[in-house]
C-alpha cells in the first residue's frame, strides 16, 4: 500500500513564499512521474509542475518563473517552492506520483490535498 503525505500549506500574503512537500511511503520499485496539481472552487484540477523520469520538468504557464519543483527519488520526495504568490494561486494542492509498487502494479497515487490561501 502506497501513501502520500503532504505538508507545508497555509496562509501566505501576496508576494510571499511557501514550500510544499510530499513524501511517498510503502513498497515502491520505480517512480515515473512526480508532480503537483491544484484545484480551486469551480475550476478543474490543473497541473502546476511535474518531473518525469529522466529529469524533464514542466510548469504551467501561470507559475513559470515563480514556482520551482524538485524531486528526490531516493527519498520518494517531491517539493514545490512557491515564490511571489498571488491570489490566483489560492487552491487545494495535490501531489501526484506515477509509480510501480510491484512487477504487476503501476498506478497513479494522490495526496490528500493541502490548502494554500494567498491573502493579506
Amino acid at each position: 500500500q502506497v501513501q502520500l503525505v503532504e505538508s507545508g500549506g497555509g496562509l501566505v500574503p501576496p508576494g510571499g513564499s511557501l514550500r510544499l512537500s510530499c513524501a511517498a511511503s510503502g513498497t515502491i520499485s520505480a517512480i515515473y512521474f512526480m508532480g503537483w496539481y491544484r484545484q480551486s472552487p469551480g475550476k478543474q484540477r490543473e497541473l502546476v509542475a511535474g518531473i518525469l523520469t529522466g529529469g524533464m520538468i514542466d510548469y504551467a504557464d501561470s507559475v513559470k518563473g515563480r514556482f520551482t519543483i524538485s524531486g528526490d527519488i531516493a527519498k520518494n520526495l517531491v517539493s514545490l517552492q512557491m515564490n511571489n504568490v498571488n491570489t490566483e494561486d489560492t487552491a487545494v494542492y495535490y501531489c501526484n506520483f506515477d509509480l510501480r509498487s510491484s512487477v504487476w502494479s503501476r498506478s497513479a497515487y494522490w495526496g490528500q490535498g493541502i490548502q494554500v490561501t494567498v491573502s493579506s
